[in-house]
């Protein structure tokens, strides 16, 4: 539930701040554009990630702990997109940082469960 939600509300915010009005997109400040791109297009993932959970479903597992790991990467570009002097937001800092902490917390979990109860194929 957690999962879709966060899926939701990530497809929500970024499309407000990709095609909404002049006002919204003004809003999101100095958006780093790659970063708003994909979280906005992961948050589909996150949507069936959550899908295949709520199924108890094999590939569910591998979908979660690629999120982690692509979310994971996309913050160490932005890393060093800030390095290298980039404009930023800081909230985007908080949300990826939030983001990386929910996908590998989620991961973790069924990684774990997956050898005590292994979900259906």
């Amino acid at each position: 539930l957690a999962a879709i939600v966060f899926g939701l509300v990530t497809v929500a915010s970024g499309g407000r701040a990709l095609f909404g009005s002049v006002e919204s997109r003004a809003a999101v400040g100095q958006a780093v554009p790659f970063v708003l791109w994909f979280n906005f297009l992961s948050g589909f993932v996150y949507i069936l990630a959550a899908v295949g959970i709520g199924f108890n479903r094999q590939w569910s597992i591998w979908l979660s702990t690629s999120l982690a790991v692509a979310i994971l990467a996309i913050l160490a570009l932005f890393g060093w997109h800030v390095l290298r002097g980039g404009a930023y937001e800081m909230r985007t800092a908080g949300a990826m940082v939030l983001r990386s902490f929910v996908w590998i917390a989620i991961a973790a979990y069924l990684n774990l469960a997956h050898w005590q109860h292994p979900p259906r194929t």
